[in-house]
């Protein structure tokens, strides 16, 4: 049961002091940021509809297809999917193999043995049902989570756990160990790829968004290095944008040390995001539903488990300003459940009930109180004793800085009245 459509208020403070003129001057890091950005044009995805092919890449096509079929590995299929069987979906597959080496049939041809061989040799067909006991790393260091706007899957890195030395050694203190992990982390591409259609116009891609906070840059070369190696030589074009999060000042360093290994198409995917830009880079391909709530989503891994979220409202708070969000006519004895949140938080918030009838108490539901910047979404529910509205607010007033924000609810009707509760999840 839904209650009426919430109504928006905001409320723009009138008296903010004027900031001193300042010249105005890149900052170091911004420099660094915009290099990496500009550095390469934005990537453009493949349809894979062959009617949308240059004749020139239908040719090349075709010729890969006639010199596959001359080859000892003519029978092998990839993701189940007969290289050979003359459908769509081994069009999409061959189109990766020639679009990650420009069309040229030889260099495709090579790229695509090479994988055929190193995934029977790694038992890549078997790897997502093996137990490689790296429990203590899913839902952190790598997973998959949601889908983007276009309805790509997501996988998340975020290896920041690594600072610390002993988790260090225990996931890649020997080479034994750091090969372990490896096949753990292309298990967790192989579940996501299990997710793509194969097939034109569908979904044939991932999206990946890798944090970079407190990222051990140094002990962890060698593994990074072994990754990109890995996914670029085995699984190309299955990356359809790298997100950076969280980018520290040293990125420029990170940047140089990956870029050899990458193909200049792979760099035109990245965007990339500055720490305290994280939930508004992520909103601009993620709806916020789909979004974790440790980067200013609403998503929490339990929730994965109740079938697809429930899609969420977005609106942004800028410098200045309070909003509040009035849900109405909501009934006595309903349950209002609630989820909000505002990306680098730092602001006040507070809720309330107002009841219908006069004479009668405004409830607050939450006191006003501070958020910090790294607090997660909220999620609260209420049921009252009487009809009335919840007034869900958001105050920016202290601030200068424009923020995205993402808020849903579900009201719940009861068969009987019940005393006023709060219920704090």
């Amino acid at each position: 049961m839904e209650a009426s459509s919430p109504i928006m208020q905001k409320t723009p403070l009138q008296d903010l002091p004027e900031a001193s003129p300042k010249p105005y001057k890149k900052s170091f890091v911004t420099t660094l940021m915009e290099a990496a950005t500009l550095r390469t044009p934005s990537f453009k995805e493949d349809t894979y509809y062959i009617s949308n092919l240059k004749s020139s890449e239908k040719k090349a096509l075709q010729e890969l297809k006639d010199k596959f079929l001359a080859s000892e590995a003519s029978d092998s299929s990839m993701w189940g999917i007969p290289l050979l069987g003359g459908d769509d979906k081994a069009d999409v597959i061959l189109l990766k193999f020639l679009r990650a080496r420009d069309f040229r049939v030889p260099d495709s041809l090579t790229m695509l043995l090479k994988c055929l061989a190193w995934r029977k040799e790694f038992g890549a067909d078997n790897v997502v049902e093996e137990e490689l006991g790296f429990k203590e790393l899913e839902g952190v260091v790598a997973y998959m989570h949601g889908y983007d706007r276009e309805g790509h899957p997501v996988c998340y890195n975020a290896y920041g756990v690594f600072k610390d030395r002993d988790m260090y050694e225990r996931i890649f203190g020997d080479e034994e160990k750091l090969q372990k992990f490896l096949r753990w982390r292309v298990q967790v591409l192989e579940r996501g790829i299990n997710l793509l259609h194969f097939k034109p116009g569908g979904v044939n891609s991932i999206i990946q968004v890798t944090d970079l906070k407190d990222m051990p840059k140094r002990e962890l070369r060698v593994a990074s290095n072994h990754i990109l190696s890995l996914f670029q030589d085995n699984y190309p074009e299955m990356v359809a944008r790298k997100i950076f999060i969280n980018v520290p000042w040293y990125f420029s360093v990170l940047y140089s040390m990956f870029s050899p290994f990458l193909t200049q198409r792979t760099k035109s995917k990245f965007v990339i995001s500055k720490e305290g830009n994280v939930a508004e880079t992520l909103y601009k391909f993620i709806r916020p539903e789909d979004v974790p709530v440790q980067y200013g989503g609403l998503s929490r891994l339990s929730d994965l488990q109740n079938g697809p979220p429930k899609p969420a409202s977005e609106f942004t708070v800028k410098g200045g300003e309070k909003v509040n969000i009035q849900i109405e006519g909501i009934e006595a004895g309903a349950t209002i459940t609630w989820d909000i949140v505002v990306g680098g938080w730092d602001l006040e918030y507070s809720a309330e009930f107002v009841p219908r009838a006069e004479g009668s108490y405004t409830i607050a539901v939450e006191k006003p109180r501070k958020i910090a910047a790294n607090e997660e979404a909220i999620h609260n529910s209420f049921t009252p004793r009487e009809a009335g509205k919840m007034v869900l607010s958001v105050d920016n007033t202290a601030s200068r800085r424009k923020k995205v924000a993402a808020y849903r609810y579900i009201v719940r009707k009861s068969t009987a009245l019940v005393p006023t509760t709060f219920n704090y999840a």
